[in-house]
């Protein structure tokens, strides 16, 4: 790989495919390159980590409850004493609201794709389909050079 990349491949394989599976050296460095091309070809990101996501297709598009852990403290009531429910906004429509006329869309980078199940990755790779505007990159695992390819052949692969 160059050392100075331009991402102009990557730009045009994510506008192509609408969602990428990523191979990142274990050492890191090189996705924070391509976010910053990206930003630059126009592209807000939003990086987030796939631990923790719950119901993925709730957790990016529809209003969902979240329980925090209750550290002891118990609701009040005569119900379960296993704390309240708070219910967040959807992350990707909340971003698409944000995002700048001059933007050409969001892109959702995921880490640590590798522990997401086939069902979620097929409806991330789905997701563009569903709101033309979102981008999707996972990274799906390691590898000695950064590289890409959609994220369906990672899903056939899996």
């Amino acid at each position: 790989m160059a050392l100075i990349t331009t991402g102009n491949a990557l730009i045009r394989d994510l506008e192509k495919f609408g969602a990428l599976g990523v191979y990142v050296p274990l050492e890191g460095g090189y996705e924070g390159r391509y976010q910053r091309r990206l930003r630059a070809a126009g592209y807000t990101t939003l990086h987030i980590t796939a631990r923790g996501l719950g119901d993925v297709a709730a957790y990016l598009t529809r209003i969902h409850g979240v329980r925090p852990p209750h550290l002891g403290k118990k609701s009040t009531g005569n119900g379960a004493a296993v704390g309240y429910v708070y219910y967040a906004p959807p992350l990707i429509s909340t971003h698409l609201e944000q995002l700048s006329s001059k933007s050409k869309g969001l892109v959702l980078w995921i880490i640590e794709g590798n522990i997401l199940s086939d069902q979620e990755i097929e409806y991330l790779a789905n997701l563009p389909k569903l709101e033309p505007r979102v981008r999707v990159v996972i990274e799906r695992g390691g590898d000695r050079a950064f590289r890409w390819t959609s994220l369906d052949k990672t899903l056939l692969a899996s």
